[in-house]
């Protein structure tokens, strides 16, 4: 490394080490976050939507079998779980993503995406879940 190289590693180290210097933390927005919520499961069927089509999301994502789409209710959409937000699940297999939004009587709530398996959704039941996002 050249003096002028090594100076300003030196220099960057130096700046790096103050108190309350950011250069090298990310910023909270993007840190991973955690939360208990209650878990549902829902599908595009008509009887399940307010919508004229029950395959578009609120993101304006069409849902088809196999995608891991989610609903969250209105305050987990305040506090980062914004469209595209991918979410992980405490014992459910997959990173999921948040596409869709609940309705808003609904707190600390999501809403896992199905496909058009009505049994596979009845099954899921409502269970209390942990999970951890990563904002887009």
């Amino acid at each position: 490394m050249s003096p002028r190289g090594t100076l300003f590693a030196l220099a960057l180290g130096a700046l790096a080490s103050l108190p309350g210097c950011a250069l090298f933390r990310r910023p909270p927005s993007v840190l991973p976050a955690e939360l208990e919520v209650t878990a549902t499961a829902y599908n595009s069927l008509p009887d399940q939507t307010k919508a004229n089509d029950p395959r578009l999301t609120a993101s304006g994502v069409r849902l088809r079998p196999g995608i891991h789409a989610l609903a969250v209710s209105d305050d987990l959409y305040d506090r980062g779980l914004r469209f595209g937000t991918r979410v992980w699940i405490a014992g459910i297999e997959g990173e999921w993503r948040v596409e869709d939004r609940m309705a808003s009587r609904w707190r600390k709530r999501i809403d896992l995406y199905l496909g058009d398996d009505r049994e596979a959704a009845e099954r899921f039941g409502e269970r209390r879940v942990r999970i951890r996002w990563q904002a887009p």
